[in-house]
């Protein structure tokens, strides 16, 4: 069950580069590390205690108010079989919204709602390979566990139908999501290989998604630079807290097999 709290007001950057090794598949244990970057802007609704502000900030504005943050993914592979484990931390603060709506009415803000915001996200995974010939294609079953910890002040300067004055307030809240999908590889050269993903699922959100495009370069052996892009939607509700939010943009990332 999970634990309402009080003002929560989440601004995430998120990132997820799926990991695919370009061999075939081994009778050994082959393992890659993958650390990435996300250059995502986010667009949606959020909200706290029944008041929802509309979000659309792009990356640049986000990477401004960036103040820590780490992703990266780690795949053992043997057989037709991928373990994945996904590590997300993102530190954002100052984050703004122009107006907020609530039971009284629309309020223009002008930009003094303000968001400090930490994140984690831990995600494992297990796919299975179906098709193992020149065209691979994995089914993919995965739990992603998201923890938010949040602090949100609003500063109004006149009196208002949603607020008077000043009202600041934090909490951390936790859920998880179970999700399936699909990953395709497609080789086109030597050592380039096409990505494609798509997952859906649902859980402590009504229903999140995502699908993904890019290109894999093994430029050395056991060194594949990842390019692509992705689009990731989460829609969730709980206890006045509103996060329908969808995050999308180019992504780079950088293999090491051992």
């Amino acid at each position: 069950m999970r634990k309402p709290i009080t003002p929560i007001l989440p601004l995430v950057l998120l990132g997820l580069v799926a990991s695919q090794p370009a061999a075939a598949a081994s009778e050994t244990w082959q393992y890659e590390v993958t650390p990435y970057l996300l250059a995502a802007g986010m667009e949606g609704t959020i909200g706290v205690q029944g008041y929802t502000a509309p979000l659309d900030i792009s990356f640049s504005d986000i990477a401004e108010n960036l103040d820590a943050g780490f992703m990266g993914m780690f795949t053992a592979q043997r057989g037709p079989w991928t373990l994945g484990m996904e590590g997300v931390y993102m530190k954002l603060s100052g984050g703004k919204s122009g107006t907020v709506t609530g039971p009284g009415g629309v309020v223009q803000v002008g930009g003094q709602l303000d968001i400090d915001n930490s994140m984690y996200i831990v995600q494992g995974s297990v796919g299975y390979r179906v098709l193992d010939d020149k065209t691979k294609v994995d089914l993919i079953g995965a739990v992603r566990w998201t923890k938010l910890d949040v602090d949100v002040s609003v500063v109004i300067t006149f009196p208002g139908p949603v607020f008077d004055g000043a009202a600041s307030a934090g909490g951390a809240e936790d859920w998880v999501d179970g999700v399936v999908g699909v990953r395709v590889l497609h080789p086109i050269a030597d050592k380039v290989a096409l990505l494609g993903y798509a997952d859906v699922g649902g859980g402590g959100s009504d229903l999140t998604y995502q699908f993904m495009g890019g290109v894999n370069w093994e430029f050395k052996k056991d060194f594949t630079a990842k390019v692509g892009y992705r689009y990731l939607s989460w829609d969730y509700e709980n206890g006045g807290t509103v996060w329908d939010v969808a995050a999308s943009g180019p992504y780079l990332g950088l293999g090491i097999r051992f």
